[in-house]
């Protein structure tokens, strides 16, 4: 059996785009709660209270909604080597960036649907301001009292044209393992779980109907508990923001969620829960075409914009959900 790589240490932060900048900033910063730790050209950085490094969510201007990229801090300079040399020798190298806000030189690559992907080591650790100092000297910032109070960032979510593909390219050269799937009887995997730390999951790939590559299914960002996920439907209600699905709790992974449009266009999900893997043998839960189609752990049925809009948005989808509406 070959040992497992461990180079990954964590999801670090996304890069999400934006066409109204001002409008997502403040869906983030007071509806989320989360606080600006930096302003660079045309991006906003901002971070949740529990974010030890700088930020977690770059938002930048631009034309359409979607993602520019999504990073990964790796355990030491050595291991950032390592799976550097692994891209490049199954030929899936990209180039050097000299850093950005927050940490240091980058790696940069494209999965095989066309997502931007960025590996780094050096990272600057936050230190709160006066006003942000918390009480507990072992949280990194005073929980803000302001919409959500989302904690850190959660998980991102691609669309990919085949995500088993996305997942043999990311278990092979980045050690990313797989938790848990979906297997649809003709045998096609149309999602894919999968985790670089002991969190159940960080990164998640998922069917595009339309067939279009590189998109964006959504970001999620971590409350403390439930009540947080009611909170914020009530906070995104009286300030007119669109909820797509939920409050309700997830089969696959078990979290407890509530996915919204930022104004942006964005899809943003709030959740809480999950579990944790200890196991180091752990085998990955899949889940068949007929589990699924029970819908979510209570039995709600997902609405059919979640698996047809992503961002950029692209023609096909109103083709596809004009058909699932007949």
């Amino acid at each position: 059996m070959t040992e497992a790589v461990r180079d990954l240490a964590h999801l670090s932060h996304v890069e999400l785009l934006t066409p109204r900048p001002d409008e997502s900033l403040a869906y983030f910063r007071d509806l989320l709660g989360m606080e600006v730790a930096a302003e660079q050209g045309d991006s906003v950085y901002l971070r949740g209270f529990g974010d030890y490094e700088l930020a977690s969510l770059k938002l930048t201007a631009s034309a359409q909604a979607g993602v520019g990229h999504v990073a990964y801090r790796t355990h030491s300079p050595e291991a950032l080597e390592r799976r550097v040399q692994a891209l490049e020798e199954g030929g899936a190298g990209g180039q050097w960036l000299d850093g950005d806000r927050g940490h240091g030189a980058s790696y940069s690559f494209l999965d095989p649907d066309g997502h931007r992907l960025e590996l780094f080591y050096e990272s600057e650790r936050y230190e709160a301001t006066p006003e942000l100092q918390p009480a507990l000297k072992n949280q990194p910032q005073r929980y803000p009292g302001r919409g959500a109070g989302v904690r850190h960032l959660d998980h991102v979510n691609f669309l990919a044209v085949d995500p088993g593909e996305n997942r043999v390219f990311l278990e092979r050269h980045l050690g990313l393992r797989l938790t848990e799937q979906i297997v649809l009887d003709d045998g096609v995997e149309a999602g894919v779980w999968l985790a670089s730390n002991q969190k159940s999951y960080d990164l998640t790939y998922t069917r595009d109907l339309t067939g279009a590559r590189g998109r964006l299914h959504h970001i999620a960002f971590f409350v403390d508990q439930r009540e947080d996920v009611l909170r914020a439907a009530d906070i995104f209600l009286e300030h007119g923001i669109v909820m797509e699905s939920g409050p309700h709790k997830h089969a696959i992974q078990q979290t407890f969620f509530l996915y919204t449009w930022e104004p942006g266009g964005n899809r943003v999900e709030i959740c809480s829960g999950g579990y944790l893997i200890f196991d180091p043998a752990h085998e990955p839960v899949v889940w068949s075409q007929a589990e699924r189609a029970k819908g979510q752990a209570w039995g709600m049925q997902t609405v059919a914009s979640f698996h047809i809009r992503g961002t950029p948005p692209v023609a096909e989808e109103e083709a596809l959900l004009a058909g699932a509406a007949r």
